[in-house]
Formats: C-alpha cells, sequence, structure tokens
C-alpha cells in the first residue's frame, strides 16, 4: 500500500489549532500525522482537534505527566489494530514521549525526545532516555516507521550554524553518535536519503530573530523507517510556511511518501 506519513512539533496543541493546524489537518493528504509537544491532556487535546476528528481523524495520544510538558500522538484515517504507549522504560513509561500504534500492514511511532542543556541533569535525562529508547528501537522488526522531534541534528548539513553549535546541546557528539547507531542498526533517515548532499532541509527556526526569514535553522525533524518501508520512501517535503506570519508552530511538518 501507498502511505503519506507526516511529522509535526505543534508546540502546545490548543495554541496550534487556533492559529493553523485545523487547516492544515483538513488540506493534507498524509494518512498518519505524527505529533509532538501537545502540551495538554487526553481532554483538552481532543477538544483542541474536535473539528478534525468529527471530520474522521482518528487520535491516538500518550498523554504528559508533567503539565505542560511533552505528549505526543498519531492521527490517522482509521483505527488502529493496537497501541503501545512508552517503550517499557519504568522512568520514563508516563512522560508522554512515545507512542507507537500498528495498521493492517505497518506499524507508526511518534517520538518526543526532549532538547537538553549541557551539563545540567535535565542533559543526564536526555541521555537516560536516549539509551532506553535506542535499545528498544534497535531490537524492533517488521515495516516501522518512527517519526518525530528528535532535538538533535544528525551531521553539520542539518544545522546553519553549526560552528556556533558545536558544543550545544542538539548537536552534541554523544547525541549524534546515538543516531549514527541507530542507522547503523538498520534504520533509514529517508529525508537525508531524499535529499543527499545538501544543507537541510531544516525543519525549526527559532521565533527569535529573523531565523525564519533567513532560513537558519535546524533539521531536527525526521522519519527513520526500517524493513522494505524505507525502500518506498519517494518524496520527502518540509512544509516550510510561505511567511513568518503563517506559522502555527516554531516547527514545519515534515511529509513522505512511501509506495
Amino acid at each position: 500500500m501507498t502511505y503519506i506519513v507526516s511529522t509535526v512539533n505543534v508546540n502546545g496543541v490548543r495554541a496550534a489549532a487556533g492559529k493553523g493546524m485545523l487547516a492544515w489537518l483538513a488540506a493534507t493528504e498524509a494518512d498518519f500525522v505524527c505529533v509532538q509537544e501537545t502540551r495538554a491532556t487526553n481532554e483538552q487535546t481532543r477538544a483542541a482537534l474536535a473539528p478534525a476528528l468529527d471530520a474522521g481523524w482518528w487520535l491516538t495520544l500518550a498523554e504528559p505527566e508533567s503539565k505542560g510538558r511533552a505528549g505526543v500522538g498519531i492521527l490517522s484515517r482509521r483505527a488502529p489494530r493496537e497501541v503501545r504507549i512508552g517503550f517499557g522504560s519504568t522512568e520514563f513509561g508516563a512522560s508522554g514521549r512515545y507512542v507507537e500504534a500498528d495498521f493492517e500492514d505497518v506499524s507508526v511511532a511518534s517520538v518526543y525526545v526532549h532538547s537538553g542543556d549541557v551539563g545540567t541533569a535535565r542533559q543526564d535525562e536526555k541521555y537516560r532516555f536516549m539509551a532506553e529508547l535506542g535499545a528498544y528501537l534497535t531490537a524492533r522488526t517488521g515495516e516501522f516507521v518512527v517519526s518525530g522531534d528528535w532535538n538533535i541534528a544528525p551531521s553539520e548539513l542539518d544545522i546553519k550554524n553549526w560552528k556556533g553549535n558545536v558544543k550545544a546541546a542538539g548537536f552534541l557528539p554523544e547525541e549524534r553518535a546515538w543516531i549514527a547507531e541507530l542507522l547503523a542498526a538498520g534504520y533509514v533517515d529517508v529525508v537525508r536519503e531524499l535529499h543527499p548532499g545538501v544543507d537541510g532541509p531544516y525543519s525549526w527556526w527559532s521565533y527569535r530573530g529573523r531565523a525564519f526569514d533567513n532560513d537558519s535553522g535546524w533539521r531536527i525533524d525526521y522519519q527513520l523507517a526500517r524493513g522494505e518501508l524505507a525502500a518506498r520512501a519517494k518524496q520527502a517535503v518540509v512544509e516550510r510556511a510561505a511567511s513568518y506570519d503563517q506559522r502555527w508552530s516554531d516547527h514545519a511538518p515534515v511529509t513522505v511518501q512511501y509506495r
């Protein structure tokens, strides 16, 4: 079957719904939309997305345990056969950072790897999350795509100002090595495969300054696929807003066609 998978960090689903996300959902041809940082309860998320759900979207959600943080979900055109929230971690099971759903012949996951802060407990927590998630993904088999905000730019091509960020969270050697390990374990960064050797395409731009207008961004939202599904990725686009004032998140949807 042919699938279109999108992923986007909505930066607060209630705010995004009021700024253009609902119109985007009404227009997209995606079969699955992975969302991150909903920052809302199940009830609040469903209320914010009510027009989309009424129009036929099915929502699979992992609520965040901390108010106003994290929260991931999968919007799909049909109900999943099975859902898994988390990846078996005691520490992160209720964090609202990972949800996975099985459909007829494909499994789709939405992940949010939180941003770190060098030399702090937050960075240590990020490394613990990466270690447990990495072990789970490495053992995972079958037709599978995990999409989300990884908060790691894998290479110099994936960040405009990489020289100024070599010691910054999101571009640390240990973080990039972790992504490389996932690729060595059989995952394919399908966006990079379809855009080899080029800067970006970036998916996140700071709201500060003129980062968006100057396309001074980071490629931290991507899809890692494995199995035959990875070879079926034929087109990948970042749905960058036409102008700053048309953005409904500081991230843009990253959309891949598998056929």
